[in-house]
């Protein structure tokens, strides 16, 4: 990879390796960077590797006259899309039904593997704030927004009302676990998840951010 000019870093500790990332240029020539793979192993976690990869890759890309880097991952998983909307300033592009096909370990579980695709415009203000260590911060329930998809009393999805300008879309506190101990309940999140955040993005709603407390907010005003 990176002997053909692509991305390639790791994070090191006494010659261990605890953190990787790489990604490839898109199409067409180098105007975009993707974002393969990002990991960090459990004895390197909580400290802020990832982060530091990241920021790496940005000012990588940068030097290569690269605006913007893609990437996918599990909109279920709450810490992700935290990390990836609010601390990088990151931008759902795509909801991806299914989009490596059948994973079953112990990550993904044996439910379809769906995905969003993340665009990083590294130039924007927002991203260049989280660059800095603001990251973009968003209060869900302050905005007084439709809750279409909340955590019933047990733990599952409830669908309700899009029917608003701006819309809440919840996701479970931990849907690694859920998966290994309620594989039914795990697969009911994905199957909701899809219809409500795929549907919106699919009638051109924007996701303007990830809150804390483990909101999408969606919004459907057309700029």
């Amino acid at each position: 990879m990176s002997s053909a000019g692509n991305y390639v870093a790791g994070a090191f500790e006494h010659g261990e390796l605890l953190g990787a990332c790489f990604g490839f240029f898109g199409n067409p020539g180098k105007a975009s960077l993707h974002s393969h793979i990002a990991g960090v192993a459990r004895a390197g976690a909580g400290r802020g590797i990832g982060h530091a990869l990241k920021l790496h890759q940005r000012g990588w890309a940068l030097l290569q006259d690269v605006s913007v880097i893609t990437w996918t991952f599990d909109p279920l998983v709450r810490r992700n899309a935290y990390f990836n909307l609010g601390k990088l300033g990151a931008r759902p592009i795509g909801y991806l039904p299914d989009f490596y096909g059948p994973m079953a370990d112990s990550i993904n579980g044996s439910g379809d593997t769906d995905r969003l695709m993340v665009g990083w415009d590294l130039t924007s203000p927002d991203v260049r704030s989280a660059a800095f260590g603001e990251p973009v911060l968003i209060d869900a329930e302050a905005l007084g927004a439709a809750k279409a998809l909340s955590v019933d009393s047990d733990g599952g999805p409830s669908i309700g009302s899009a029917d608003a300008p701006t819309v809440l879309v919840a996701v479970p506190s931990d849907i690694e676990r859920l998966r290994r101990t309620d594989p039914g309940r795990g697969n009911a999140w994905r199957v909701a998840l899809r219809e409500v955040l795929g549907g919106l993005m699919a009638d051109n709603a924007k996701v303007a951010g990830f809150d804390r407390a483990g909101w999408y907010v969606i919004s459907k005003e057309q700029s």
